[in-house]
């Protein structure tokens, strides 16, 4: 016997039939018939977008549960898949052919130069302490798609970035799983080899958003707004940030080999490094990156998924091997009175035609985000990044066909990476304010974009 559903009978099936008649009392109703007619509208929408009205699915929500959570998970889809947004998706392996990443949402109308990309495609390979991949890479992007002429078109870009590495097929796989990796976990959820694994999880990967972060920037640029990341503190040394304008900070960092502000201490720190390589371990550390030129007002306190600062966490901890993220102050906030933590704010009418809009405040402690929104002070935000997993003086593991103990695989890594997490996070950060920028200014074309950021502005200095 089966029930109304086709499940079985019995208990499961008295439930089901409940439900198959709630669901015919609810189809029956005048409240289910208006919004299956509002969503079969707003279904149209190009690709995933959902474009309704949410508070007029709240109208209907008081009926029944079922309309209730039909109506929740609507409104949802319709932030969440909205048209005006800006997003990427990647693509490849370690060792696979190459990698990609696909830029949805991007304006037309703007001009684009691989130069500033690959730079920063060089300087994500760069930094004392890297491993031999590096030399056998030389990265590069290419546009594949999205753009006529150097100029965006407003449809999906698609970069590609080749690896000369490519040697995916005459890999073996690993017995042995490496602690702080994914490859028991992976091995585990998805059945199967670890090698699918740690080909994907490989912090390779981060090469394409680099790449899709240095593209943001081209659009971010057009509106005044910069971003740096560099090194605050490796294997437990601290390094000294001078409060200097970007330009001079960037000067600074090109100049260290760690991509610190403190270039002079780079031998103390290289010394480390070498020390480390020589014990077979590796070492971590912490990445600042602070964006400046930002307007007032991108992000949203409205719903907890749409906070800009959540966003920039979720971002920055999807970055491999970040075990931690903080904004401004962040924990150092918990250990003081909030007299030591707020940032008064003062008025300068000099000052009206910058960012701040006149709106000045002595102390960022608050890194340039009050509840989700910018409020036109600088953007800073830290991450901790943890030291690579893959030791060349390994930890114990468990042999997964044996289930003996074993010492852990060891394949080709890095002593230390924290200055590439440095450009890896910048690139990350970058892309999200770009992301916010386009949902507060909106994403068909650069001078609609511009035209709207110039009528904010003005309206913003008369309120």
């Amino acid at each position: 016997m089966r029930s109304p559903n086709g499940g079985p009978s019995g208990k499961a099936g008295t439930l089901d039939t409940v439900r198959v008649a709630e669901v015919a009392r609810l189809r029956a109703s005048a409240s289910f018939r208006r919004a299956r007619t509002l969503t079969s509208s707003a279904t149209v929408a190009v690709g995933w977008s959902i474009t309704f009205w949410p508070k007029k699915l709240e109208s209907l929500a008081g009926k029944l549960p079922i309309a209730r959570s039909f109506a929740a998970r609507l409104a949802t889809a319709a932030i969440r898949f909205s048209p005006m947004t800006l997003r990427y998706w990647t693509a490849g392996e370690s060792h696979g052919k190459t990698l990609l990443a696909v830029v949805d949402g991007f304006p037309a109308g703007v001009q684009l130069d691989t130069a500033p990309i690959d730079v920063e495609l060089r300087r994500r390979q760069g930094g004392y302490g890297r491993g031999g991949r590096q030399r056998i890479e030389t990265d590069t992007v290419e546009i594949l798609t999205g753009i006529w002429k150097s100029t965006t078109l407003g449809s999906p870009i698609a970069l590609q970035v080749v690896n000369k590495d490519y040697k995916l097929e005459r890999l073996d796989d690993l017995d042995r799983p490496r602690p702080g990796h994914g490859d028991l976990t992976g091995a585990i959820k998805y059945l199967g080899p670890i090698r699918g694994i740690l080909e994907r999880a490989s912090a390779r990967e981060t090469t394409v958003r680099v790449a899709a972060g240095a593209l943001a920037k081209q659009l971010l640029g057009q509106f005044g707004i910069r971003a740096i990341g560099y090194v605050v503190e490796l294997g437990g040394i601290k390094l000294d940030v001078p409060d200097l304008p970007l330009v001079e900070r960037t000067k600074l960092r090109d100049a260290s080999e760690i991509y610190s502000l403190d270039p002079a201490r780079d031998d103390q720190v290289k010394h480390l490094i070498d020390e480390t390589g020589k014990a077979g371990d590796t070492l971590g550390g912490i990445v600042e990156v602070r964006v400046e030129g930002i307007p007032f007002g991108l992000g949203t306190h409205t719903q907890w998924d749409l906070k800009l600062d959540g966003r920039l966490a979720q971002a920055v901890m999807a970055v491999q091997a970040i075990k931690g993220v903080e904004i401004g102050l962040g924990f150092e906030a918990a250990r003081r009175p909030g007299s030591q933590v707020h940032d008064p704010i003062h008025f300068d009418a000099s000052k009206k035609d910058t960012p701040t809009l006149g709106y000045e405040r002595p102390t960022n402690n608050a890194g340039g985000l009050e509840a989700g929104m910018t409020n036109g002070q600088p953007l800073v935000i830290r991450a901790a990044k943890k030291p690579i997993s893959t030791l060349r003086k390994p930890l114990d593991s468990v042999n997964l066909a044996t289930k003996q103990s074993e010492s852990a695989a060891y394949e080709r890594s890095d002593i230390c990476a924290v200055s590439a997490a440095s450009v890896i996070v910048e690139n990350v950060v970058a892309f999200e304010v770009a992301r916010a920028l386009v949902e507060k200014f909106g994403n068909d074309s650069l001078p609609e974009m511009l035209a709207r950021h110039e009528l904010f502005l003005t309206m913003a200095r008369e309120r």
